[in-house]
């Protein structure tokens, strides 16, 4: 796996790119999350948190989705912005691992047709992460924040802190020591 490390960022450069949050990161929106930005250029970027699940489906969460095929649809916490606002995402990666369709904001019709096809990943989110123009691009120079392409191993783990860990660890041995530090450094 590669990390890109942008310098010269071109409008939707980071668009279908993850976001690791760097170790040293303590935001509690953002401390070992995983964002996935689906649209980024000069005004913003945006996505959604893809390692805070709820424990919840779609249909627990709202009665309207509980007797249809959305029903299992499991739920995220999506980020900070517009909490309540409830966006569903669908992903496919490509079996070469290099590319990555992505719908996002999908009416749920969409979602449904989606669902019946093969290697797609459906998933809600309330709430989504966003920043304002250049905002993401200081958090970035700051380094707070690994880039890197989507792959194929993004469905190989837990999609919760485990999802943080092994990509990062994937990266390179001095990152995986990073991605293990407890918590708790005198727990070491």
């Amino acid at each position: 796996m590669r990390t890109r490390r942008v310098s010269s960022r071109s409008e939707s450069e980071l668009s279908g790119s993850l976001l690791l949050a760097h170790p040293a990161l303590r935001d509690p929106s953002f401390r070992r999350s995983v964002v996935l930005i689906s649209s980024h250029d000069s005004e913003g970027a945006m996505g959604v948190v893809l390692n805070r699940p709820l424990g919840r489906t779609l249909g627990e969460l709202d009665a309207a989705f509980a007797l249809g095929p959305l029903a299992g649809v499991p739920v995220y916490r999506g980020g900070p912005v517009r909490e309540e606002q409830l966006i569903l995402c669908a992903w496919q990666v490509e079996p070469s691992g290099t590319e990555l369709k992505l719908y996002f904001g999908l009416e749920p019709e969409k979602a449904i047709e989606l669902r019946g096809e093969a290697g797609f990943e459906i998933r809600a989110f309330l709430g989504h992460a966003g920043w304002s123009g250049g905002q993401l691009e200081e958090e970035l120079d700051r380094d707070a924040w690994v880039v890197m392409p989507v792959g194929s191993d993004l469905l190989e783990f837990q999609p919760d802190e485990t999802l943080w860990r092994g990509l990062l660890s994937g990266l390179h041995p001095e990152w995986r020591i990073l991605a293990e530090e407890p918590d708790d450094p005198s727990l070491n």
